[in-house]
């Protein structure tokens, strides 16, 4: 893996340098989201680490405005925070996985590897006409783009992955736990609204142009994805 770590904890930056090349793995290290934001348009890479605290611009804005310009590489999120509100705020800013410090080498590579896979840069052999529909949504899996009606769905890469497990598995109801697992990796507990977030998200866009639900809660158990369409 090539991946961006911005993180101002000067021992904690120079301890995953360490572990990352006896992994085998190449890690850029910035101090803050001003460098990273400078990096990556300079460079490409598999995966960003982002810390939450950090100065000039911090973890969540540079998670912002990377996403706001289009740009979908995978991003973990580390902060030494364990509000859950926080692991919401980077999840809304557009992160795909969020590792609380202190945190497990092991477990970081782990999640970090499960990223680069979900991703269509970790995924090179898809093949082009991979396509999956539900009525009039269109997925194209290859080029990672969503339509519905002919008219195009800008998704960032966690909403349109939550969407294609969905339509994968139209008709059938996919509990809140093995969507985080799908997903996140995790499971953040029946008092999480992080699902509920994304699923809020895939309704106002999907819907956008005054079509009809897709996806349809199932109270106390987890949504599913339908077409009423005849």
């Amino acid at each position: 893996m090539q991946v961006l770590l911005a993180e101002d904890d000067r021992a904690v930056r120079e301890s995953l340098v360490r572990a990352f090349a006896l992994e085998g793995h190449s890690l850029a290290a910035v101090t803050n989201g001003a460098e990273a934001l400078e990096h990556l348009r300079r460079h490409d890479v598999d995966a960003v680490v982002l810390d939450v605290s950090m100065p000039i611009i911090d973890g969540v804005t540079a998670c912002r405005v990377l996403r706001a310009e289009g740009n979908q590489v995978p991003i973990l999120m580390l902060t030494a925070r364990t509000d859950s509100s926080d692991r919401v705020a980077g999840l809304d800013a557009g992160a795909d996985d969020y590792v609380p410090k202190p945190f497990d080498l092991d477990e970081l590579f782990a999640r970090l590897r499960a990223l680069v896979r979900r991703s269509s840069r970790g995924n090179p052999d898809v093949a082009a006409a991979d396509v999956v529909t539900l009525g009039d949504l269109r997925l194209d899996l290859a080029g990672r783009q969503a339509s519905r009606g002919g008219v195009g769905i800008d998704l960032s890469k966690t909403e349109f992955d939550l969407l294609e497990l969905l339509v994968r598995n139209a008709g059938v109801v996919l509990e809140h736990s093995t969507i985080y697992e799908r997903i996140w990796q995790y499971d953040f507990g029946p008092d999480s609204k992080n699902l509920a977030v994304y699923i809020g998200y895939l309704r106002r866009k999907t819907e956008a142009e005054g079509g009809t639900r897709l996806i349809h809660t199932v109270r106390g158990v987890g949504y599913v994805a339908r077409s009423d369409d005849p």
